[in-house]
């Protein structure tokens, strides 16, 4: 059985536009695997708690030293990195928000980032211990950025997902959302395209 992670980044939940690109790649997901499972993480619903100091050091005291309520805190983490784990592929819902990613999905990607548990540090720099697979990352953007410098998201998303060990990284734009009704038009129609070439 194959298992689909699905990362809703936006914060109008099923009625955001990277949310029904998604659905449309999770459809067609689920009619290429038999079998297949998906499995929802909404960060809108499900905001993840900001990193401060008091999580940051939970996340680095040894197991035996903690305190219940620092044990809370890295199963949190740790279960945001087991559905990484489990998962066959992963698709991320990524709007632009002021020319960046959305909060939740920043503070969503802190958690994952672990040292010594997703990542670690060698003599010849940072290497990642998660296991590859496909991510398929869906923007929407009122703007065209795309290969252009305020494009921020692209490089980011690539750099944090390949620094624990996710290079397979796949990029798909939806641009132009909000530049009139045939323009966006046109760019749903192509990302929709370019969705059912990939799945």
């Amino acid at each position: 059985m194959a298992t689909l992670l699905y990362v809703k980044g936006s914060i109008f939940g099923d009625h955001g536009q990277s949310s029904q690109l998604a659905e449309q790649f999770i459809n067609r997901w689920k009619e290429s695997h038999d079998n297949a499972a998906v499995v929802v993480r909404d960060l809108a619903t499900d905001v993840p708690p900001y990193l401060d100091a008091a999580r940051v050091s939970a996340l680095f005291t040894p197991a035996e030293s903690r305190t219940a309520e620092q044990n809370e805190v890295v199963a949190y983490s740790d279960a945001l990195i087991q559905e990484i784990k489990d998962a066959d592929a992963i698709v991320l819902g990524m709007p632009m928000y002021n020319f960046t990613i959305p909060a939740q999905l920043k503070s969503y990607l802190d958690h994952l980032c672990r040292a010594g548990v997703t990542f670690k540090y060698t003599e010849t720099g940072p290497v990642g211990l998660l296991e590859s697979k496909p991510v398929y990352v869906i923007t929407a953007r009122g703007g065209f950025y795309k290969d252009t410098p305020l494009d921020s998201q692209t490089p980011f998303i690539k750099t944090i997902l390949g620094f624990i060990g996710l290079s397979d990284v796949t990029m798909i734009h939806a641009e132009g959302l909000n530049m009139g009704d045939e323009v966006k038009g046109k760019a749903l129609e192509s990302a929709s395209a370019e969705i059912a070439a990939l799945v």
